[in-house]
C-alpha cells in the first residue's frame, strides 16, 4: 500500500513539474534564476513528500551494533551507515573491529567508532556501553551475540543455560538500561534484537539456544509494552539459515552427527527453504535498517522472520 501511495505521489510530482514549466516557460526561458528557484521549490516539495510517506534516512542518528565486526552485525552496520547513521561497533576482537570500522561508508561525514567487549563478560559490556553513552545519546541499539553451542537439551548442563542467559538476556538488559534515558530525551528510539526463527518453532539439536532465544523474545515484548509511550520501539528479527560462520559450524555438526558430507547437509537445508537459497547477511540487515528508520515508527513488539519462508508457522 505504501509503495502504491509513493508511486502516486511521484506521478503527481511529474505533473506538478510539467504544469509549472508550461505556465512559466511556455514560449522561452526569460530568467535562469527563476528556473533555478522553481527547481529548488520542487526539491523541497519532494523532500517533504519523502519524509511524510517513506522516510528511511538515519541522518544525525547514532547506532550501537553489537557483534558488529562480522556476519549479520557487520552487514547491519554497513546498511545503517549507508543510510547516514554514525555507528559504534561492539565486539571482542579489536583487530576485526578496526577493520570493520575502516570499511564503513562516511559519505555523509559520519563518525564511526568501536568498543571492545566480550559478551560472555557482563561487567565488560556494562563498562563499554556506559563509556559510549557518557559522550553521546544513542537512537538505535542492535542487540546481536553469537548463539549457544548446538546439541540436544538433554545433554546440556545447567552452566550452559546460565552462560547463555547472561550473554543474551542480561547483556541486553545492561545495554537498554544505558541507552533508554538518551532515547527518552531525544523522543526517538529503536531497539532491535537479532534472535532466531526458533522463537516461532524450536529447531532440532539447539536445546539451549531454543530456550534462551524464547526468553529474549518475551523480554523484548515486555520491554516494548513498557517504553512504547516514549516513541521507543522494540522489535525482534528472526534470521533463517544465513551464510555466516554460525551456519558453517551448524553444518559441520550435522554432518558429523549423521556421518554424511557437508555438501549433502547444505543441499538438504537449502531444499527446506521455499526460496531455495541461504540468506545473505545483507538480507537481514535491510530489514533491520527499515526498523531503525522513522518509516517504522508504528512497528512495535513483534517478531519478524527473515528466512525465505522456511518457518512453518504463520
Amino acid at each position: 500500500m505504501i509503495q502504491l501511495i509513493y508511486i502516486a505521489v511521484l506521478l503527481y510530482t511529474q505533473q506538478y513539474i510539467f504544469l509549472k514549466l508550461q505556465v512559466r516557460y511556455s514560449f522561452k526561458i526569460h530568467n535562469c534564476c527563476k528556473l533555478a528557484t522553481d527547481f529548488l521549490e520542487l526539491r523541497n516539495h519532494l523532500t517533504k513528500v519523502s519524509q511524510n510517506y517513506m522516510n528511511i534516512s538515519l541522518e544525525n542518528k547514532c547506532a550501537v551494533i553489537c557483534g558488529g565486526s562480522q556476519g549479520i552485525g557487520f552487514a547491519t552496520a554497513m546498511a545503517l551507515a549507508a543510510s547516514r547513521a554514525s555507528c559504534i561497533l561492539i565486539a571482542r576482537n579489536e583487530a576485526a573491529l578496526q577493520e570493520a570500522v575502516a570499511k564503513l561508508p562516511t559519505t555523509f561525514h559520519q563518525k564511526h567508532l568501536y568498543k571492545v567487549a566480550d559478551f560472555s563478560d557482563t561487567a565488560a559490556v556494562k563498562i563499554a556501553i556506559e563509556e559510549i553513552t557518557s559522550g553521546t545519546n544513542i537512537e538505535i541499539l542492535v542487540n546481536n551475540s553469537g548463539g549457544p553451542k548446538p546439541g540436544p537439551i538433554t545433554d546440556a548442563n545447567p552452566e550452559a543455560f546460565k552462560a547463555a542467559f547472561n550473554q543474551h538476556v542480561i547483556c541486553n538488559q545492561i545495554l537498554v538500561n544505558a541507552v533508554i534515558p538518551g532515547m527518552r530525551i531525544l523522543k526517538y528510539g529503536r531497539i532491535i534484537n537479532i534472535i532466531s526463527t526458533s522463537v516461532k518453532t524450536p529447531l532440532p539439536n539447539l536445546g539451549v539456544s531454543n530456550t534462551i532465544r524464547a526468553a529474549v523474545a518475551s523480554w523484548a515484548k515486555t520491554l516494548a509494552n513498557e517504553i512504547g509511550k516514549y516513541n521507543i520501539t522494540v522489535n525482534n528479527i528472526l534470521p533463517g539459515l544465513t551464510n555466516t560462520s554460525r551456519l558453517e559450524s551448524l553444518v559441520k555438526q550435522i554432518a558429523l552427527d549423521k556421518g554424511i558430507e557437508e555438501k549433502q547437509v547444505k543441499q538438504e537445508l537449502i531444499g527446506s527453504i521455499p526460496m531455495r537459497r541461504f540468506a545473505e547477511p545483507k538480507d537481514i540487515a535491510s530489514v533491520i535498517c527499515f526498523l531503525a528508520s522513522p518509516a517504522a515508527a508504528y512497528v512495535n513488539g513483534i517478531n519478524i522472520p527473515v528466512d525465505g519462508g522456511r518457518t512453518p508457522t504463520l
